[in-house]
């Protein structure tokens, strides 16, 4: 089967525009019974952030897309990372100098930076002016005899062959019309990235090439590599951008693309996945709801389109709030649920007095089963709304009759609905309910009853709808709480 690769710089988190590269190739890896690799591009040492490799291969475990080879797992075609793997690019370079495809360039920092500066001022574009191509074999080993810095750069040749993007299909950039040659291999001995993706793509049989649009103009570049050296090329496709619903580019700088942010806001990873391919495209049908065996049953690579891809995180709220009522329907899923809850509950009313009935499991799966498509995270359930489902109230009967005289009655008349037999009440039944009581009781108005019931039923003065409160406390609940006000 096909191996393809996800290749991220461990500068810092993984943020859904690489979630969405990274799908991507997952997803073509699964419909096509082949690898997803993870590779670490770790080059560009000065910009490495501590942790972050670790972080990604995390991230990609938590979305529910981890590689099948990987820094973390291993595999056949290690090591990983490619700041391991210098001396191929090493025995790369000096093959390509050998061949005569490849040459020693000396010129100094100082002198690239007046080149650069001098194009900027005739407003072109700065390019190498190739000058150390034309060195003869005697000048370079006297400047190596001289001890002189250099790096190796790679000759571009006029006349690149087309080539046909999986994507964009048929394309070529004359590169050696437009940039000098490039740099391959820096003076510390680490590989640029052209070199580096070509080596390692080649070592590690990658057959498939998926990635950002923004590499598409590059590609001509790493298809003379190939040549020169003599290797298969992989097929490219490059998926089109990742923009804001308003066109701009993701910001990184809001901090709020980053993966870690969404994990810990409570999102599920299935509604980022549903989200990051809802906007873009390569599937049959785009509804909202889609699990990842449903993406990759429906994924065609020659259905991705070149437009960029308009994503609304405003709506992401909406996605999630059906991927958790899919999690709250499904009994394994919703038992992670319960547990997940009832941590949260103590993490925020545990300061309060939570009485462990209200932990127990049966009541808190029921609380889930009766909010499922009116919460959008699971967290909403801990919010200052929410709180009499795990707060039990400490109301005095003296409170209580303060509203009402007819305090005995109607809780009386209450624990009589409550009890009847198959009181299992929707919420506008429930209201039906509760105005035919109030007419029995002798001169409590409907509102004081509603605000006699909201007292004792949560303790506060507003909140959700009492016939919401109620069903979602359930007849013991209720019947329970209206005996303890009423024998204080």
């Amino acid at each position: 089967g096909p191996r393809v690769r996800f290749g991220p710089s461990p500068t810092g988190f993984l943020h859904l525009g690489g979630l969405r590269t990274a799908l991507y190739n997952y997803i073509f890896a699964k419909k096509h019974r082949g690898t997803f690799i993870l590779r670490v591009e770790d080059t560009d040492q000065n910009r490495v952030v501590p942790g972050a490799a670790e972080g990604i291969e995390d991230m990609l475990n938590w979305a529910g897309i981890p590689p099948d080879e990987s820094p973390g797992r291993g595999g056949p075609a290690g090591p990983y990372v490619q700041s391991l793997r210098l001396e191929l690019y090493g025995q790369a370079s000096a093959a390509l100098l050998a061949s005569g495809a490849a040459y020693r360039c000396f010129c100094s920092p100082q002198r690239l930076e007046l080149l650069r500066r001098d194009a900027l001022r005739r407003q072109q574009t700065p390019r190498y002016d190739n000058r150390c191509r034309h060195l003869t074999p005697a000048e370079v080993a006297q400047k190596l005899s001289q001890g002189l810095d250099c790096v190796i750069r790679f000759r571009l040749e006029k006349g690149v062959e087309p080539f046909q993007d999986l994507v964009y299909g048929w394309n070529k950039h004359e590169v050696a019309e437009v940039e000098g040659d490039p740099v391959i291999l820096k003076g510390d001995g680490f590989p640029t990235y052209h070199l580096a993706n070509v080596v390692d793509d080649h070592y590690m049989g990658i057959t498939h090439v998926l990635r950002g649009t923004e590499w598409l103009t590059s590609t001509s570049k790493h298809l003379l590599l190939y040549k020169a050296f003599g290797w298969e090329p992989p097929q490219f496709g490059h998926l089109p951008l990742l923009l804001n619903k308003d066109g701009g580019k993701l910001s990184k700088r809001q901090g709020d693309i980053f993966l870690e942010r969404f994990a810990r806001d409570g999102f599920l990873p299935e509604a980022l996945l549903d989200i990051v391919t809802n906007c873009g495209s390569g599937f049959t049908e785009n509804q909202m709801g889609r699990t990842l065996e449903e993406l990759i049953s429906q994924f065609e690579v020659g259905r991705i389109t070149t437009h960029s891809a308009l994503l609304d995180l405003e709506a992401l709220p909406e996605f999630n709030r059906v991927h958790l009522s899919r999690h709250i329907e499904n009994q394994g899923l919703r038992q992670k649920l319960v547990r997940e809850l009832q941590g949260l509950v103590e993490l925020v009313h545990g300061d309060q007095q939570v009485d462990p009935d209200v932990l127990e499991n049966e009541y808190v799966e029921r609380v889930l089963l009766l909010r499922k498509g009116h919460i959008s995270l699971l967290k909403d359930l801990v919010s200052s709304d929410y709180s009499y489902l795990w707060v039990r109230p400490s109301v005095s009967r003296q409170q209580l009759q303060t509203i009402s005289a007819e305090v005995d009655e109607i809780g009386k008349l209450v624990i009589g609905l409550m009890t009847r037999p198959a009181a299992a009440f929707t919420v506008e039944e429930l209201n039906k309910a509760l105005r035919s009581l109030q007419k029995q009781t002798r001169d409590t108005k409907y509102s004081s009853m509603m605000q006699l019931l909201r007292l004792a039923l949560s303790g506060r003065q507003q909140g959700p709808s009492v016939a919401e409160m109620m069903v979602t406390l359930g007849a013991e609940e209720v019947c329970g709480r209206i005996h303890r006000a009423l024998s204080s």
